[in-house]
């Protein structure tokens, strides 16, 4: 079925660009003069010359070193200042101006201005750097600023590596926009390119092939080249895109979290601690002292600073006033905050660094068959139970458990009490429920 369906998509598309082609052999034929319009036919011959001449493929390799050298500059410049920006706001405003400017200024000023500063040697990498900038640089900044903060919590919690972190959780959310930034900045990176190689002629150029064709009024090697031009756009398109792809989608092996400089503890403190939230004052002088392996059920109603407290526990918030003593935090979230495209399996090993480990946990809550889909994929209920095996698998010395029965039925909650008894292993425990 899906060969079929390729065939018709394949079939589809020949037949397309068999129209356009009978519309320009048409168009030809009106117009009846090669000065002004050359067939498709004399295009084709025209570039069998021109690719059986020794300097083209010299030609090619020059025009897409230099395209190429401004996009690559471009890319990762816009990058690097989109993260640098994200981090710090002033330097945010401090580039919006210069990146406004570069997505304004047309092209030819910019060439008419580094032609006067520095000649046509570096003009068409230039042109291309500053068309890629910012791009680059405002879509990822926009990716950036929509990384969900949940996960960014968790993984802090848990001390998630950089790495997995990286290729976990930021790069799929930056995906939507990178694939955007690339396919607009690629397409303009050589029509920039080749504009400012028009301007420049620089050697062993495509610009400098189509200047040299409009002189002698070669409109048949204006048509060749240009279609020269359309092919490696979309081949250095293909390429970028599917580097891109493996990149992004690439999931490497979960390494151990990194360990924490907190020292393991013999008990948590917790002493005159405040929380308040504007004029809500939600914690005053709250003194506690938490044994090791002891368990301590919050039960109150809604609103009465159960999850607050917890945070201040997981180190998420500061007091206001007091102070906290605890070690080594395995977190139970209110929400699930589950990466959603990877499987259970690969969400708890995130944690442990183990996956062997984290199979072995989950397949005592869940069925085998649903540990290794995408959790996007799992009922509430089952996100709920993998959401606890990454908590009490973690390096913890205390356990915080958010309502960890929340949308579990009566055997599912069973089993799953039944689990966190046994892998307690002497550590403190905080469960928060209503009442």
């Amino acid at each position: 079925m899906e060969h079929k369906m390729n065939y018709k998509k394949i079939l589809r598309g020949g037949l397309i660009v068999a129209f356009w082609l009978v519309i320009w052999t048409l168009a030809a034929r009106i117009i009846d003069n090669k000065l002004l319009f050359v067939s498709p036919l004399e295009t084709l011959k025209k570039l069998v010359v021109s690719v059986c001449d020794g300097n083209f493929w010299k030609t090619v390799l020059g025009s897409t070193a230099r395209i190429g050298t401004g996009f690559l500059f471009g890319l990762i410049m816009g990058s690097v200042l989109a993260v640098a920006s994200a981090k710090q706001k002033l330097i945010e405003e401090l580039l919006s101006p210069v990146m406004k400017l570069c997505a304004a200024v047309p092209v030819a000023s910019f060439v008419v201005i580094l032609l006067i500063w520095w000649g046509s040697r570096f003009l068409a990498v230039s042109i291309c750097f500053l068309v890629v900038l910012p791009i680059v640089y405002t879509n990822t900044l926009e990716g950036i600023k929509s990384f969900d903060k949940e996960l960014l919590e968790m993984a802090a919690v848990f001390h998630i590596p950089l790495k997995n972190r990286l290729f976990y959780i930021y790069l799929p959310s930056l995906r939507p926009f990178l694939y955007s930034a690339l396919k607009v900045s690629l397409g303009l990176s050589w029509k920039s390119g080749v504009a400012a190689e028009v301007i420049g002629i620089p050697d062993h150029s495509i610009g400098e092939k189509l200047y040299l064709s409009k002189v002698y009024l070669d409109t048949a090697g204006v048509f060749a080249w240009t279609v020269v031009v359309i092919l490696l756009s979309v081949i250095f398109e293909k390429i970028i895109l599917c580097l891109a792809g493996k990149v992004l989608q690439w999931q490497p092996i979960c390494k151990k979290p990194a360990s924490t400089k907190q020292p393991r503890t013999q008990g948590i403190q917790i002493t005159n601690v405040n929380k308040s939230y504007g004029d809500n004052n939600v914690l005053s002088d709250l003194n506690r002292t938490i044994a090791p392996g002891e368990t301590v059920t919050l039960r109150e109603p809604s609103g009465s600073g159960k999850t607050t407290l917890l945070r201040l526990l997981a180190g998420l918030e500061k007091p206001d006033q007091g102070t906290i003593t605890c070690g080594r935090v395995g977190y139970l979230f209110q929400e699930d905050r589950l990466i959603a495209h990877i499987s259970a399996v690969k969400n708890v090993a995130l944690v442990t660094g183990d996956e062997t480990k984290a199979r072995e946990a989950l397949i005592r809550v869940l069925d085998a068959e649903d540990i290794d889909k995408p959790c996007e994929q799992l009922s509430g209920g089952m996100k709920r139970r993998a959401t606890l095996v990454r908590a009490v698998e973690s390096d913890c010395d205390l356990l915080l458990l958010d309502e960890p029965f929340n949308g579990l039925d009566d055997e599912s909650r069973e089993k799953v009490e039944k689990y966190m008894k046994e892998r307690q292993n002497g550590r403190s425990m905080v469960i928060a429920s209503h009442i």
